[in-house]
């Protein structure tokens, strides 16, 4: 698979992430929700932190949320440029098309979060009791590097209150599935899943073929 396909499958990926999230930032007030189906709405949600909303100053009291936020970032841009390193050797070593894919939609979702930490706070005004705008003369909610994701896809497929015989949790309220996440999630969850799934198709083995070499006179006296 060439450069040029997965850059396309990149772009692709980029477009419809950053389309959907300048929308919804551009015409949804933050908490803002639309019921599309039961199991299926719109959340406007912002996320500062890692996966499912954490923070690194969750895990220690040594450094503020706003150190922790500029040192994910500059963790996500190191990343990227070990995903694009990744993505080049494998077309170049002619690896198979189902890696290639794979490390596209990985690097792809990646970059569409790099985009709203990096620069979201600088581009849009909060969103806090009114819908933002971009390049507003008040300027952004924050400064480079300190732009939170937007999220906005929400599955809550079954609500109820569990059973009381489930240990822990029995008789609480429960949502499945609660996360609130975005098409660059969704891509790179996708190409995660399909490095574990279709593993061995990423990575073929190959097989060595063994010459035994036998003398001429050997062989026909045989």
């Amino acid at each position: 698979m060439s450069l040029k396909k997965a850059s396309i499958i990149i772009i692709i990926i980029l477009l419809i992430d950053q389309i959907s999230k300048v929308y919804i930032k551009t015409n949804f007030e933050l908490g803002e929700e639309i019921k599309i189906f039961n199991w299926f709405r719109i959340l406007f949600i912002e996320n500062d932190g890692m996966a499912w909303g954490a923070k690194l100053s969750d895990f220690t009291s040594l450094i503020t949320d706003r150190t922790a936020k500029v040192i994910l970032t500059c963790f996500r841009l190191f990343a990227i440029v070990g995903i694009g390193y990744w993505l080049i050797n494998s077309i170049k070593n002619k690896g198979s098309r189902v890696l290639i894919v794979a490390i596209s939609l990985i690097f792809a979702g990646a970059l569409g979060n790099i985009i709203d930490s990096v620069f979201y706070g600088v581009i849009f005004n909060d969103s806090y009791g009114q819908i933002a705008t971009a390049f507003s003369e008040g300027g952004g909610y924050d400064s480079l590097l300190h732009g939170k994701v937007v999220d906005m896809l929400h599955f809550p497929l079954w609500k109820g209150y569990l059973p009381d015989w489930i240990p822990v949790y029995g008789g609480n309220y429960f949502t499945f599935f609660n996360p609130v996440f975005n098409i660059a999630d969704m891509a790179i969850s996708t190409g995660v899943g399909i490095l574990i799934v279709f593993n061995r198709k990423a990575f073929p083995k190959e097989h060595k073929v063994v010459k035994t070499d036998i003398p001429a006179e050997e062989s026909h006296n045989n």
